[in-house]
Formats: C-alpha cells, sequence, structure tokens
C-alpha cells in the first residue's frame, strides 16, 4: 500500500520506527518495492554513486529529474521525497518553488532541501508542495563546515541547531533530516518536534532514520562515514558473478543448449540436405 504524508505522522505518533533509504533507478526502485521500506529519497548522492562525479555541487537538476522518474516508474509503494541540488532553490522563492514543482511533476510526493532557509521553506510550502528539512551536516555546504565534520558537538552548536529545527517547523516543513548530528542533540530536537525527525548518523532514537542504499549493499568505495553499517559485500558477490560468466565463455561452456534456440531436426535436416548446400552442424 502506498505511504503517504499521513502515514509519517502516524509512525511518529504511534512510536513506530519509519524506514528510509535513497535510490536512484528503476531496478533498485523495483526491488524496494517490495520490501519493508517507508520512504525513499532520490539524493543528490547520485552524483557520486552512479555518476562518479566527484563534487556533488555538480549534479543538475535535469539529471535529477531524470533520476526520480525512474524511481516512480519503479515505486509505488513508498512515499517519494526528490532532492533539490545545489543552487536549484537558493537564488530567489520563485525558482524554488518552480523547481520543487519540477520534481513533484516528475512523481514525487515531496522535496528536501538543505540547509537553514525558512523563508524558501514557507515559499514551497505555501505552493502546495511538501517539505523535508535537511539540518545538521549538509553535504553542499561542506566547505563551510570544513568537510565531513560533526554537527553541534557542542553546546552552543546544539543550541543553535534546535533552534533553527523549531523554525524550520514553524515555516511549514513537514519532515527533518539530521546528519551526522550527536544522540543526544538528535533526541532532543525529536521530542521538541511535532514533525517526523529522521537521521542519517544522528543516532538511535529518532523516529527513523535513512540510509544510501550503495552504501550498505557495499558498491560505493570513496568514502565510509562511521555511521554506515555494510549488509552485504555488493562489489564481491556482483564481481564473482561477472568473473564466472567470463570464465565459463572463455571455456566454451556458456551458453549450453539450454539457453539456446534449436531449430527443429526436421529443419536442419533440409538444410543440410540442399543441393550445394555448405551447411555442417556437429
Amino acid at each position: 500500500m502506498k505511504r503517504t504524508i499521513l502515514n509519517l505522522f502516524k509512525n511518529k505518533l504511534d512510536g513506530i520506527k519509519t524506514v528510509g533509504i535513497t535510490c536512484y533507478d528503476y531496478p533498485l526502485a523495483k526491488i524496494i518495492n517490495n520490501c519493508n521500506i517507508d520512504y525513499i529519497i532520490v539524493g543528490d548522492t547520485v552524483g557520486h554513486t552512479t555518476h562518479g562525479i566527484k563534487n556533488i555541487n555538480k549534479v543538475s537538476m535535469d539529471m535529477m529529474i531524470t533520476h526520480c522518474e525512474a524511481v516512480k516508474n519503479g515505486s509505488k509503494n513508498q512515499f517519494l521525497i526528490g532532492d533539490m541540488p545545489y543552487m536549484s532553490y537558493q537564488s530567489c522563492q520563485k525558482k524554488a518553488i518552480e523547481n520543487a514543482g519540477r520534481f513533484i511533476k516528475s512523481g514525487m510526493d515531496a522535496i528536501k532541501l538543505e540547509g537553514y532557509h525558512p523563508k524558501i521553506i514557507n515559499s514551497i510550502t505555501d505552493s502546495g508542495t511538501i517539505v523535508m528539512s535537511h539540518l545538521g551536516l549538509t553535504p553542499q555546504t561542506k566547505a563551510k563546515m570544513g568537510g565531513y565534520k560533526i554537527q553541534a558537538n557542542n553546546s552552543k552548536e546544539a543550541d543553535k541547531l534546535i533552534k533553527q529545527c523549531l523554525d524550520v517547523e514553524k515555516n511549514g516543513a513537514s519532515l527533518l533530516l539530521l546528519e551526522a548530528v550527536p544522540k543526544e542533540v538528535s533526541l532532543q530536537i525529536k521530542n521538541e518536534l511535532k514533525i517526523p525527525v529522521y537521521g542519517i548518523g544522528a543516532g538511535l532514537h529518532v523516529d527513523g532514520q535513512l540510509v544510501i542504499a550503495h552504501d550498505i549493499l557495499g558498491m560505493f568505495w570513496d568514502f565510509k562515514p562511521k555511521f554506515i553499517k555494510r549488509y552485504i559485500n555488493g562489489e564481491k558477490i556482483i564481481s564473482s558473478a561477472i568473473n564466472e560468466y567470463a570464465s565459463e565463455v572463455s571455456n566454451s561452456i556458456f551458453p549450453c543448449d539450454e539457453y539456446s534456440y534449436n531449430l527443429k531436426e526436421s529443419e536442419l535436416n533440409k538444410l543440410l540436405s540442399m543441393p550445394g548446400s555448405s551447411w555442417k552442424y556437429d
């Protein structure tokens, strides 16, 4: 059954953990569709995981929309969130509203935007689009933060983050994602906010979790944060299958009769017996 924003709020009220994952393509979305996943974020991390782009800020709106449409085609049961890429919303409210609308037209149920932008959130919400705010570590502005570092790890910064979270809620955010935040701070934010609060590297006590699919499947190698648990070695599994295929081709094992088409014996005999035929079959 299709999850909606009402399901996500009900989970918070009932104390049920909400489960989220990133996804960027149709095949994985088809698999996730039949898993116990509540929401999918089509993240700008697609630049890293799928395109090999080192600088995530090079990801474009057109690229994001293409991947959102692919995920929508595969996922029928999850609540879908499109991630607004760098400079698709920061410059002005009009541009933010228009680009958020593109995500909704592509099949998303909501958008996510990074950073403390209460006025932008308010404008997008007023236009009729559900917004997930992303605070704590915001990769699009990691240079400003000095790299991938824990956020709100002292009393002053924690107090500032809590106030920002309350403000984005006041300005219409329906969901909040916290990244790389100490678990004690995340718990306080979760308890103070009425909207669902999810974490990626924010500890156990939030309303739900998000992971990068390629991280937990062992298919991303450039950077492994402390909070990532790899559930399988996807690289090893896939490499093994490809090498087995290569070996079978090299040794004339694949394709065997099971994976080949055959002429009817009567038709083959006709070809072999044709006058002047050069057909040979051993």
